[in-house]
């Protein structure tokens, strides 16, 4: 049965220079601990020692190991949100744009596997986490299905098919293949395949052999 642990980001943010530096205390050990250890094998007395902070401190900021981990998928998901902004804002080709927006989002993956790996390996047997996941999946999606629905080049090539659909089909491809690519899977492990594979899934999906130009 899914655990039931909350997730929210915090239980207070704490508004002096020294609250705010024990809660990222918190928060950088657990990102730390997260490079070498899986989620379902850490503790918070793992956190506790590593960030050198007392049990009380950490309650006072965060109810569980598990809010702990969602306010670093939100600080990283945020991250990937810019990384996409070329393409959803339509300010260069959108092939390029495309490019650009999965190379970052490699590096983002890259930098932050831990977090990422821990959170797309917790969330189907966890309810607070899957909703927290599912969540942060669904901005993406819903940017993407705006910006297809705007362009008539993507239009035309999907014809009648559902446009979220194909929005978050992309999305959850685009998931998989950065995970494989964190935990080292070949052969998305060489990043420029992975690249590759993935901006060809999108542009060849959205616009096939057209290279459009800015809308």
């Amino acid at each position: 049965m899914p655990s039931k642990r909350p997730v929210n980001p915090t239980r207070r943010s704490g508004s002096s220079p020294a609250s705010a530096e024990l809660r990222e205390r918190i928060l950088s050990a657990t990102r730390e601990l997260l490079r070498e250890h899986r989620f379902d094998a850490l503790s918070v007395a793992d956190v506790l020692a590593a960030a050198g902070v007392s049990r009380a401190s950490f309650y006072f900021y965060f109810p569980s190991k598990q809010a702990v981990l969602g306010e670093l998928v939100r600080e990283a998901v945020a991250q990937g949100q810019q990384a996409a902004r070329p393409w959803i804002d339509q300010e260069q080709d959108p092939v390029s744009a495309l490019r650009a927006g999965v190379a970052a989002g490699a590096r983002l993956w890259r930098d932050n596997a831990g977090v990422l790996a821990a959170i797309v390996e917790s969330w189907g047997s966890d309810e607070d986490l899957r909703k927290l996941w599912l969540e942060q999946m669904d901005l993406f999606t819903e940017a993407a299905t705006a910006r297809i629905e705007s362009d008539p080049h993507a239009r035309e090539r999907l014809g009648p098919m559902d446009t979220r659909a194909v929005a978050a089909s992309l999305t959850w491809l685009g998931e998989r293949l950065y995970y494989l690519a964190a935990t080292g899977v070949p052969p998305f492990d060489d990043e420029k395949v992975l690249i590759d594979v993935l901006t060809n899934a999108w542009t060849s999906t959205l616009y096939g052999n057209d290279t459009p130009r800015s809308n």
